[in-house]
């Protein structure tokens, strides 16, 4: 019991607690966003090229989670141009972007002779390197995310209802979706370091997920998919610290604990 409250007198562990809860925020709100509008494959490939940025960034002695942001922002508005391009469906561009990423993350993690914890902590997360500088950035993201989701709930409203009918009420939608897509290149790219590259996507869909399970309200889906969220962050935090384990594959694993029990209890 005495070991377990030690892990208070560090600092580094603090920091881990407030990063986790903050990650749950975020990543809580934009997974109903996801889930919602029905975009699912979209974010697990911003996700990915976003995971790609991060690592060239590394390589190239740039700030990750500026060039993870980068990529990201690029791929998110390159969809519907190769789409049209190659006049087919959003599908076939989505898993151009989502191979060339991975190919990309993955050829720049061979070419690594140094930096190695740092590019391991790209793939797998880890809360307990988190700095001060990680801490204030996903303080300012949440805040903005949680105004943006106050002041625009109506319009977010109409979007999940449809883009087109949105649009013809006077309804800024495009404006809207476009904001929701910053903030998630935003979540993610804060996030990598913490969650891992490979693992942020499951923190975003997981407790949306499990949040869809048990309401219809979209209020009740933000509360439950945050609470959802921060607890799978804590517990696994703790976890993994206690018994050396990663710390994103721990809280992804809690996460899919969450869900499996929700199911039991699914009001759908």
């Amino acid at each position: 019991m005495f070991e377990f409250l030690d892990f208070f007198n560090y600092s580094f562990f603090n920091r881990a607690i407030i990063l986790s809860i903050l990650a749950g925020l975020s990543c809580g709100i934009i997974g109903v966003w996801i889930l919602l509008l029905n975009i699912p494959f979209i974010g697990v490939t911003i996700a990915h090229c976003a995971f790609a940025g991060a690592i060239v960034g590394l390589f190239l002695g740039i700030n990750p989670v500026l060039s993870g942001f980068v990529f990201c922002i690029l791929a998110a508005f390159m969809i519907n141009p190769i789409s049209k391009r190659i006049k087919s469906q959003n599908n076939i561009s989505i898993n151009l972007l989502f191979s060339f990423s991975i190919a990309i993350a993955f050829i720049f993690a061979g070419l690594f002779k140094e930096h190695i914890t740092d590019l391991f902590s790209l793939f797998w997360g880890n809360l307990l390197i988190s700095t001060l500088n990680d801490v204030f950035l996903n303080t300012v993201i949440t805040i903005i995310l949680i105004l943006f989701a106050i002041f625009f709930h109506r319009g977010i409203i109409a979007l999940f209802f449809s883009r087109e009918i949105s649009k013809s009420c006077g309804i800024p939608e495009n404006l809207i979706f476009t904001l929701m897509v910053l903030l998630l290149c935003s979540t993610i790219s804060i996030n990598l370091k913490s969650i891992g590259g490979l693992l942020i996507y499951s923190l975003i869909s997981l407790p949306a997920a499990t949040a869809y399970q048990l309401t219809y309200s979209l209020t009740k889906m933000y509360f439950l998919s945050i609470f959802f969220a921060v607890s799978a962050c804590v517990t696994g935090l703790f976890i993994s610290t206690f018994f050396s384990i990663p710390v994103g594959a721990t809280i992804i694993l809690v996460s899919c604990i969450i869900f499996i029990i929700s199911l039991l209890y699914k009001k759908r």
